[in-house]
């Protein structure tokens, strides 16, 4: 059955391309999803039961920072169980009547991905309940007096959820899925086969080594590898003969100033400001917003989920704290820059 998506058309011709392509570099079944191995033995577990029960898979939650594969899991589950897919995001849906469109729209055992769940409003998740554990809808029609409420059939369907902030799940929405799995950061061999498939299918000529190379710099996620091999695969066409080598790759990273970490100069600046500012001392994730400019929400999200892995920042119970090891990086990569 085609896969069929629910996109944002309010989006320029530019970013509707670099959608096309990105979508284009994701794998399609388990045999093309590179990682996450304790997750696809999971969820193959899952599909074959279905399958032989003749049931819908039951609802799944994808949880984990953001660039991991959620969306493509949930793309990859709807290919290997045959169904029928409707992508469709929390903040897109305002109201509950918005919510029962898409839902009745459903087909017998079509799944609903909905990526940020975790931004549902209140009286949507309430139609959600019912309809994840009865597949039933409570709609009301009308208002004051004359209102009457009517409950209407839904498909047997499967409701995919992913977040980066399961704390932010109302309890009742949490516990109706059968399946909660979090998204772990990737190797970098893992990495390095993601971006030698990628090449392939952007019709690139990558070198093992310079694949290996950018593996290191694409900060465990396989999103920001891709958009990485993106613009070394740029650099090469302009400055050379289009093949990604070590040397293409190290003066493509310099010149977007990406470091030997994958760290690039917002992570830096972000680091440097705490350390110029506070030192070894913790300091609150507001306090880190207003030094650098961003949202807490990007902070949390983008920048911090890395930065914990490589064991950069500390979380404490006063706040957050630079570690010996980022104040030496911080430092290394001040001495290396050339003075103007």
């Amino acid at each position: 059955m085609a896969i069929e998506r629910i996109i944002d058309t309010a989006i320029s011709a530019d970013d509707n391309d670099e959608q096309i392509i990105e979508v284009s570099l994701r794998p399609h079944s388990f045999s093309e999803y590179v990682g996450q191995e304790r997750l696809k033995k999971n969820l193959k577990l899952a599909i074959d039961a279905a399958k032989k029960r003749g049931e819908p898979l039951d609802h799944i939650l994808l949880y984990g920072p953001p660039g991991l594969g959620k969306t493509t899991m949930a793309s990859v589950l709807a290919h290997e169980m045959g169904a029928g897919l409707r992508v469709t995001a929390g903040p897109a849906i305002e109201r509950a009547g918005d919510l029962a469109s898409i839902l009745t729209n459903l087909a017998d055992g079509d799944i609903l991905f909905i990526d940020e769940i975790h931004r549902l409003s209140r009286t949507v998740e309430e139609v959600l309940y019912s309809a994840m554990e009865d597949y039933k809808l409570d709609i009301v029609i009308g208002k004051g007096p004359a209102a009457r409420s009517i409950r209407l059939d839904l498909p047997k369907f499967t409701v995919i959820g992913a977040t980066t902030r399961t704390g932010s799940l109302a309890a009742p929405l949490r516990d109706r899925f059968g399946h909660l799995y979090r998204l772990e950061f990737y190797t970098p061999d893992e990495i390095a086969q993601i971006i030698t498939r990628a090449a392939g299918i952007l019709g690139s000529d990558i070198k093992s080594e310079a694949a290996r190379l950018l593996s290191t710099r694409a900060r465990l996620t396989p999103r920001i590898a891709n958009r990485l091999l993106k613009r070394v695969r740029d650099y090469a066409d302009v400055n050379g003969d289009g093949i990604i080598d070590t040397v293409t790759t190290e003066r493509a990273l310099s010149m977007m100033e990406i470091d030997e970490l994958g760290l690039d100069p917002a992570d830096r600046l972000m680091l440097k400001s705490i350390i110029d500012n506070y030192g070894d001392s913790p300091v609150g994730l507001n306090t880190i917003a207003a030094l650098t400019g961003d949202e807490t929400s990007t902070i949390e999200d983008f920048y911090e989920p890395y930065l914990m892995q490589i064991g950069f920042i500390e979380r404490t119970p006063r706040g957050r704290k630079v570690t010996a090891k980022a104040h030496k990086h911080v430092s290394s990569s001040n001495a290396k820059k050339p003075e103007k």
